[in-house]
């Protein structure tokens, strides 16, 4: 399933809060559906159970990415970056989209 794995896990470059940032694409249209972030255990969760599971920055806690809203990301890839601490994982994103606000993606927000 992924070049990544939990043996891996120990190649991380995790930050000084313990976390590491996770770009999210959807894998059959390589959309950036959003950027969260996890910690060594979420991410251990992620590749256990195969579904997108993070660290909330906010709450402060543990976020199983749809078990609220319905709207899962199904892990089909996941990537450790050149300087190994950014994570890429192509996901199917199930439901009406990956944003809080209830949009496809988080970057709908016109800057230029």
């Amino acid at each position: 399933m992924s070049e990544l794995t939990i043996e891996k896990i120990t190649d991380i470059a995790f930050n000084q809060d313990g976390l590491v940032p996770v770009v999210v694409q959807e894998a059959t249209t390589l959309e950036v559906l959003m950027l969260a972030y996890m910690s060594q255990d979420t991410l251990e969760q992620t590749l256990r159970t195969g579904t997108m599971t993070y660290w909330s920055r906010s709450r402060g806690c543990v976020w199983v990415k749809g078990e609220t809203s319905g709207q899962f990301q199904i892990v089909k890839s996941a990537k450790l970056d050149c300087d190994r601490d950014t994570l890429l994982f192509m996901v199917e994103q199930q439901g009406g989209g990956a944003c809080h606000t209830g949009a496809r993606t988080c970057f709908f927000r016109d800057l230029m």
